[in-house]
């Protein structure tokens, strides 16, 4: 039943007209010249959580402890209907005292009676919070993952444009081009799945995968969880570890084995991540004459990316690596 099915049952006064409102589940009013409730539905009672005593004869303005006193209503009966034939979804919004923060779509029909061509307001409410609540959230989400697009595009062009092409054959472009893209996207469906946050711990895991547990020792610490801005610097950083082990250090060679551990700690009234990385067995490991892209990734990731910093050591038993990272609650 419409706004114009109920004005035609109002306006021929039916007997049952009544009984067949109170059925409706959306609040209803109907008021008189004057703004005063001259009959209300139970869907209303129910909706506001007030008695009919407490509502019929007196003004709308005046119900409960003035709740209805709302600027958007008193312009939508004092100077809209009065000009208008009907208002529909007139929205208004306002903390009611008995069921909190509300919004409303209020349509009202005058309504003259042709007996004595007095006139009366129909006035239907309908509570549409829980659907602008959900399209709030829609649009967070929408914003978020432009957001997120924006920026999986900006770190793809940058790892195209800095991936080292000098002295490379297109085949070891592409396969290193490729396997850093890799991790971005895993990084970002791990990320996605999680709705909000990811683990570490799950990280490492999809990092480490191609090492096995037989040439990757994990020592896991306390449960991590990483912000989804930290999502893909993480990865980017471990996808690089893994990858320069098994073209130059540990992985490279029979025996080689690779450690990574990682710790929380309470440093100046702040929560930091320490990751350390392990090198054994490997080749010889000396400073190399200029830095790669590699490397400057893997620094890129942490400061800008973690928000942290990052060490690395070339030590003669293999290289080492301490990351230290801001815990975010």
């Amino acid at each position: 039943m419409n706004l114009e099915d109920l004005y035609r049952l109002l306006r021929s006064e039916h007997v049952q007209a009544q009984g067949i409102v109170d059925t409706l589940e959306e609040p209803l009013l109907v008021l008189d010249q004057g703004g005063c409730v001259l009959t209300a539905n139970r869907g209303f009672y129910e909706t506001f959580r007030v008695g009919r005593d407490d509502t019929v004869g007196r003004s709308l303005f005046d119900l409960g402890n003035g709740q209805w006193d709302i600027p958007e209503l008193r312009r939508l009966v004092g100077e809209i209907i009065p000009r208008s034939t009907a208002i529909v979804g007139y929205e208004v919004a306002a903390n009611f005292p008995t069921i909190g923060p509300r919004t409303m779509l209020v349509s009202a029909r005058r309504l003259v009676h042709p007996d004595n061509n007095s006139t009366s307001v129909l006035i239907l409410f309908e509570d549409v919070t829980d659907r602008r609540r959900g399209d709030a959230q829609k649009d967070i989400l929408l914003a978020e993952t432009r957001h997120r697009m924006k920026n999986l595009l900006a770190i793809v062009r940058s790892l195209a444009n800095q991936t080292d092409v000098e002295g490379r054959t297109a085949k070891e472009y592409r396969d290193s081009f490729l396997g850093r893209f890799q991790a971005v996207a895993e990084a970002e469906t791990l990320a996605l799945a999680g709705s909000a946050e990811a683990d570490l711990s799950a990280l490492v895991e999809q990092a480490m995968k191609s090492a096995g547990p037989e040439r990757c020792r994990v020592v896991a610490g306390p449960q991590v969880r990483l912000k989804p801005r930290q999502v893909v610097p993480m990865s980017l950083i471990l996808h690089e570890l893994v990858t320069n082990a098994w073209k130059y250090g540990a992985l490279s060679r029979t025996g080689g084995l690779v450690h990574l551990s990682w710790r929380t700690a309470e440093e100046k009234g702040k929560s930091l991540l320490h990751i350390d990385w392990r090198e054994e067995n490997g080749p010889p490991v000396t400073p190399p004459a200029r830095s790669g892209f590699g490397s400057k990734l893997i620094d890129l990731s942490a400061v800008q990316g973690l928000r942290g910093a990052v060490e690395l050591k070339y030590e003669a038993t293999g290289l080492r690596v301490h990351i230290t990272a801001p815990v975010e609650a």
